[in-house]
């Protein structure tokens, strides 16, 4: 395959081997989120009433 070019090195012959390096940081960071988004919804709400937002006061 490289026979037909003096002098030259190919350091990567498949298209995939080409993309690698550009499309894993996207996938690590896209794995990031997912596992910060996962370990939020196991955590769960911090709130004991979830009926209570920000803006209602609690009575005594």
């Amino acid at each position: 395959m490289t026979d037909r070019y003096d002098g030259v090195d190919l350091l990567a012959d498949h298209s995939i081997l080409l993309a690698v390096p550009a499309f894993l940081p996207a996938f690590l960071i896209a794995a990031v989120v997912v596992a910060v988004a996962v370990r939020d919804r196991r955590r769960g709400d911090d709130d004991d009433d979830p009926s209570a937002g920000p803006d209602t006061e609690k009575e005594d």
